[in-house]
């Protein structure tokens, strides 16, 4: 099977790029965790970009499952205008030349992290839910990486 890429849809591209926080899941041993991360997204490589240090629980959890799940929303009490997206892909510990332009990219955005070591973490959505109630009321936007046979 080989992988291929299909566009993301631009609306929620920009949607990714308006915001900085996601929520990711991780689960092992069937307990489930959750955790809020500061993001970067980099269009180029498909890949969301965050810090997070190895003793922390869901990074321990993704020794053992990769495969993790993430969202990021627009609060909001007003229907007419709910956004966001679900996701789904491998995470990794970034490395080589992606992880080069991540640092750049992440420490621009966040100017803060500097006072750390910094280790990013990089998940690859194979899979992108945007729920889009501007367009109409329940108006879901969905992408997908194809693979072909």
């Amino acid at each position: 099977m080989k992988q291929t890429e299909n566009p993301i849809d631009p609306k929620i591209i920009e949607f990714i790029h308006e915001h900085h926080v996601f929520t990711l899941a991780t689960s092992n041993q069937n307990r489930p965790y959750t955790c809020s991360c500061f993001y970067i997204y980099l269009v180029e490589e498909n890949l969301f970009v965050f810090t997070s240090d190895r003793h922390t629980k869901h990074i321990q959890d993704v020794g053992q499952q990769n495969y993790v799940a993430g969202a990021v929303a627009l609060e909001t009490t007003m229907v007419g205008k709910i956004q966001g997206i679900q996701f789904t892909g491998p995470m990794h510990e970034l490395k080589k030349d992606v992880l080069k332009t991540a640092t750049k990219a992440y420490l621009k955005k966040f100017p803060i992290a500097r006072l750390k070591d910094l280790l990013l973490w990089g998940i690859r959505p194979n899979f992108i839910k945007m729920t889009h109630n501007r367009l109409g009321f329940g108006k879901k936007l969905i992408w997908e990486k194809q693979v072909e046979r």
